[in-house]
Order: C-alpha cells, then sequence, then structure tokens
C-alpha cells in the first residue's frame, strides 16, 4: 500500500511525500484516514513552527493534524473490540497508563502523553495511514460519517468544559469567543440543560453561528459594552458559568465582571502572556476560577450527542479541500480565521 503525508518544512511551506507504512504493535490499529479538521494550534504552527505557546517547541518537518476520523485497515492481534472496515473517530492522546495521573483517571496530565502533533512528537493525521493505540480509538455508530468522527476532537473540549464547569438545568451561561471550541462550548451546554447561553465576540457572523449552535442571546463586543448587557439579561447579578474560549487577556480579565456571586469562571482558551487579573473580586464574590486542558474520558459522550442528534458538528464546517491542496488549505485557515470557522481536509 502507498502512504503519503504532508510535512511542515517550515513556516507555511506544507510539502506532500510518499512515506513507509506505519508499523502497529499488538494494542494498535492502523486507520486510513478519510477526514481531518485544522485546529487552531495547526495553525500557530503553520505561521509560526517556533510557537511560543508550547512547552517544547515543534521540531522541523512536523506532521500535522489531529482531529481525525477514518476507516480500520488492520488491527493488533490483541484487539477485540475493533475490526477491518470499522468507521472510528481517533482521540490523539494516548498516556502512559502508569503514572498517578493515567491511574487517578486523569489522563490528559500526563507527563508522557502522546498527543499528535503536540511537540516533542513529529507524527499527526495528516497522513494517508496513521497507527494507533487501539484503546484511544472509538467505533462510530452507523448514523454517524468520518466527517463528524474528526469533530468529536473539539467538541470534547467543549463538553469537557461544561462539564467542568458543572453545566445542568437551570443554570445560565457566557461564553467569550465564538470561534470553534466557543461554538463547542455552547454546544454542549444547551445538550446538558443550561437555560440560557449568552455568546460574545467583536464579530458578527460568528455571533450568528452562534445561534445556530443554540446560543439565546448574543453580544457584539465591537458595538456594545458587554458587562452592561449580561447584566440586563441576567437581572443584575451576572451568570452562573462564565467560559473564557477566546485566548485574549481582555476577555479573560472580564470573567470576573460577568459572573454571578457563588459563580463559576472556566478558562478554556489558551492565554499567553501576563493577564490581569482582579483577584480580591473574585475572593469578594467567592467564585470559583477552574482551568480546563485538553479533556478526559469524554469521547463516548461526545459521539453518543452527535449520534443522537443533540449536536450537529457538521455546521462547523466551512470549507472543504482535498489532501492534495493541503498547503491552500492551511492558507485559508490562517488568513480567513474571522470568517472560516472550521477547514476540513478530506483524502
Amino acid at each position: 500500500m502507498k502512504n503519503q503525508t504532508a510535512f511542515l518544512d517550515e513556516a507555511f511551506k506544507i510539502n506532500i511525500r510518499n512515506t513507509k507504512m506505519p508499523q502497529i504493535g499488538d494494542e494498535d490499529v492502523l486507520v486510513k484516514i478519510s477526514h481531518v479538521t485544522i485546529c487552531g494550534s495547526d495553525a500557530y504552527f503553520f505561521r509560526d513552527p517556533t510557537f511560543a505557546g508550547t512547552i517544547v517547541p515543534p521540531i522541523l518537518p512536523i506532521v500535522l493534524g489531529h482531529e481525525c476520523g477514518g476507516v480500520i485497515e488492520e488491527v493488533g492481534s490483541n484487539v477485540k473490540h475493533l475490526k477491518k472496515g470499522d468507521r472510528v473517530a481517533i482521540e490523539p492522546g494516548a498516556g502512559c497508563g502508569e503514572c498517578d495521573d493515567c491511574l487517578s483517571g486523569r489522563y490528559n496530565l500526563c507527563r508522557d502523553m502522546d498527543f499528535m502533533a503536540a511537540p516533542p512528537f513529529t507524527r499527526g493525521a495528516l497522513s494517508r495511514y496513521v497507527s494507533h493505540p487501539a484503546k484511544m480509538v472509538f467505533k462510530l455508530p452507523d448514523n454517524m460519517d468520518t466527517i463528524e468522527g474528526a469533530l468529536i476532537e473539539p467538541l470534547s473540549v467543549g463538553m469537557h468544559a461544561a462539564n467542568r464547569g458543572g453545566a445542568k438545568l437551570g443554570k445560565t451561561a457566557v461564553v467569550l469567543g465564538a470561534g470553534c471550541i466557543g461554538l463547542m462550548t455552547i454546544a454542549s451546554l444547551k445538550a446538558m440543560g443550561v437555560s440560557t447561553v449568552i455568546a460574545s465576540d467583536l464579530y458578527q457572523n460568528r455571533l450568528e453561528n452562534a445561534k445556530k449552535m443554540g446560543a439565546g442571546n448574543t453580544v457584539n463586543a465591537k458595538e456594545e459594552d458587554v458587562k452592561k448587557r449580561v447584566m440586563e439579561l441576567t437581572g443584575g447579578r451576572g451568570a452562573d458559568l462564565v467560559f473564557e474560549t477566546a485566548g485574549n487577556q481582555k476577555t479573560a480579565a472580564q470573567t470576573i465582571d460577568l459572573v454571578r456571586p457563588g459563580g463559576k469562571i472556566v478558562m478554556v482558551g489558551n492565554v499567553h502572556g501576563e493577564t490581569p487579573f482582579r483577584f480580591m473580586e473574585a475572593n469578594n464574590k467567592e467564585a470559583d476560577v477552574i482551568s480546563v486542558f485538553r479533556y478526559v474520558n469524554i469521547y463516548p459522550m461526545a459521539i453518543s450527542a452527535v449520534a443522537s442528534g443533540q449536536i450537529n458538528v457538521k455546521d462547523m464546517i466551512s470549507k472543504t479541500f482535498p489532501f492534495e491542496k493541503t498547503q491552500e488549505a492551511f492558507e485559508c485557515a490562517v488568513n480567513e480565521q474571522d470568517t472560516v470557522m472550521k477547514v476540513l481536509i478530506e483524502f
């Protein structure tokens, strides 16, 4: 079989080359990748391979992509829950399974996590065939395709955030930032029964997408005072839950203004540098500040939410490119990030 792989060789330059077929172990599966969606971190690496947001800078060349779905081509001798021909979603990170974090169930915090396209690891999903631990590969129901399978990854971030915030019926929530993760958080909050979701962003087209995903009210931060509007919508008390998904210092600092006394602030976005957060105000409100790192034990729940029709992830796709035009796909994701929500690459 022929394997083709897209390598990021330098900033803004992706080349496709023939590579050796991956070898699988007894506990692994070989997946024929069908679809990959471009994550914000992929776009960052494409633009700047020395991206300072990572603990370890990428080693070039690197194969990008970790949001992926495909079809099982081969299974290891000890794999019993999957077979050739199964359509699957791949959870891109695999913990060591032996450290205290893994053994306590929080494998997302594993210090030896092998996560696709996350430095220092250089293998990603933008390859026709990939080998992956079978325990992190999930069979899709008959009514789901591999496009939806690829989008389970970002949906899992939103679901984990909603879980960490204690989302439930009767709660009110504010989501700052209506990019991909913001939209997935909105969809997750509604699926979990949150009564009122307010979305804020600088771009009206993103706010329209937020409405499609379940936001009952939207606030254009360019045109309105976000705090004033949120207070109007919450009877002057603020929201039970405030999610920062924009990865912006200003919105991170703004969270304390929007949360009600006794509420929760959930930090989802990657905010770089120092943030002027007013902790005394958080103390006075006795507000909980909760952080989110990727997700853990979420894939089955996310797949169920899509399969049942509670969440329509396909609405996220803005543009589609064939694998042969991976370079153009990344240029689109970087240059049109204000209007394009999610770029899909298909094999």
